[in-house]
């Protein structure tokens, strides 16, 4: 699953430039069990299965027995909401190690002693922690200085300064009988970032009033 999303695009890019390392590492590798079992039934009965302490924890204390780690990340649905402000901080960071869950999660003991954050990718619940990992990848890796072939780009994506992008336009000026806004054509600067501000202010007080009240 993981080969696939960090085998193209931009992922890959920042890859094969050196700009970032991703190793993947799989939880079973540390269960010592002959099944390889990672999970057991939750103590108090309930529904699911849940993440064994003890191969997780041998895992985490590996790895960082190998690499001085800034956050240990759990990718949870009640952990903090990932926001573009989260991911700007975390791009900084020299290394993340980041624990994908699973069934109905985590036992407790790892998320209190091992665990430095928790993040969410949004209100609902995935299958397994996997798809939130690339997810939390690729809004880190993105930002990355020399990842985009345009380092500005990524300064102007939504949520950069809590207000959406404006709309965006492309040749041909004209098709059948829709035209590009005349001020994007005008090669006046000032009058068009004046222009994209105040797109941009409208299109976020329409669309994400919260996110607009915040500015």
């Amino acid at each position: 699953m993981f080969k696939g999303a960090f085998s193209h695009s931009i992922l890959k890019r920042a890859q094969s430039k050196g700009h970032v390392v991703i190793n993947l590492h799989n939880i079973r590798d540390w269960s010592k069990n002959k099944h390889k079992n990672v999970d057991d039934y939750p103590y108090g009965g309930g529904a699911g299965m849940v993440m064994m302490v003890e191969p997780v924890v041998n895992c985490i204390e590996e790895l960082k027995a190998m690499t001085s780690y800034d956050e240990v990340i759990y990718l949870s649905p009640d952990g903090e909401l990932l926001n573009q402000s989260i991911a700007n901080q975390l791009s900084i960071k020299q290394n993340l190690l980041i624990l994908c869950g699973h069934y109905k999660g985590i036992d407790e003991r790892i998320r209190t002693h091992f665990i430095t954050r928790e993040i969410s990718i949004g209100d609902y619940v995935l299958s397994g922690g996997e798809l939130a990992a690339m997810v939390l990848t690729d809004a880190i890796v993105r930002i990355i200085p020399g990842v985009l072939n345009d380092e500005t780009s990524a300064l102007s994506d939504s949520f950069q300064d809590n207000l959406l992008s404006p709309p965006v336009y492309t040749r041909p000026a004209e098709f059948r009988g829709l035209k590009v806004p005349d001020i994007l054509l005008s090669g006046n600067d000032k009058e068009i970032a004046k222009w994209k501000y105040e797109q941009s202010v409208e299109r976020t007080r329409e669309r994400r009033p919260g996110l607009y009240r915040d500015t």
